[in-house]
């Protein structure tokens, strides 16, 4: 072999090695069996994996492609910024809270109120930790998040439980403040974080019985007897 076919096949080589560290389909010619939906899948199940463990400074796009075995450009390609691959994985475990229909509009926000502390409790609080740093990098807020993760035009939980109640009749048909409409759960999660555990049951009943129902001008239930 003489020295000039030697510095071709150096070369060749050089850029092997070059192109798998920059995340070559050769790297992971395994994960590349993985493909659609599938792929996807794992990717954003390893994303939120990071996400919990390491936060948002820690959630990085060399740090998803090695927890799912897969290379940076199979990200690049779905999620150009690291934003969209942080919605993305949002979007998948922001699962909706079950919204009751119960034809009282007192045990509707009662019983969302119970749903939401039991399904969201822990990812509210993984959020305002973890993500401390993208809202002051990105200058939003937790409420901002949530409704980008919401569908567009999509109506929020307790404006579903006042339509459902004004079409019952329990309501009057009039103009609300969004402010008024959605404050039990913003009220329960200003309990979540000053507490840092679940809202127990008197909470609950308190903020719609004491709170909410006497804003929207419904008199509050009688209390039991002691």
């Amino acid at each position: 072999m003489d020295r000039k076919h030697e510095q071709v096949e150096g070369k060749s080589g050089a850029q092997a090695v070059e192109r798998r560290a920059d995340g070559d389909p050769a790297r992971d010619r395994g994960a590349s069996r993985r493909r659609g939906s599938e792929l996807e899948d794992a990717i954003l199940d390893a994303a939120w994996e990071v996400l919990v463990e390491h936060g948002y400074l820690g959630f990085t796009y060399e740090a998803v492609a090695a927890r799912a075995g897969t290379s940076r450009p199979v990200l690049y390609r779905r999620w150009p910024q690291r934003d969209d691959l942080l919605l993305a994985t949002l979007t998948k475990f922001w699962l909706p809270i079950t919204v009751p229909d119960t034809g009282s509009l007192r045990d509707d926000a009662i019983g969302f109120l119970h749903n939401a502390d039991a399904d969201r409790a822990g990812m509210i609080m993984l959020m305002s930790v973890q993500l401390v740093d993208y809202f002051r990098d990105s200058g939003t807020s937790l409420s901002e998040l949530r409704d980008t993760l919401l569908a567009p035009g999509q109506a929020t939980p307790f404006e579903m439980i006042v339509a459902r109640a004004v079409e019952r009749g329990e309501l009057p048909d009039v103009p609300r403040s969004s402010r008024v409409v959605n404050l039990p759960l913003d009220l329960l999660r200003h309990e979540m974080f000053m507490t840092m555990r679940a809202v127990p049951e008197e909470s609950i009943v308190e903020i719609v019985d004491a709170v909410w129902l006497p804003l929207l001008g419904v008199p509050s239930a009688p209390a039991p007897p002691a």
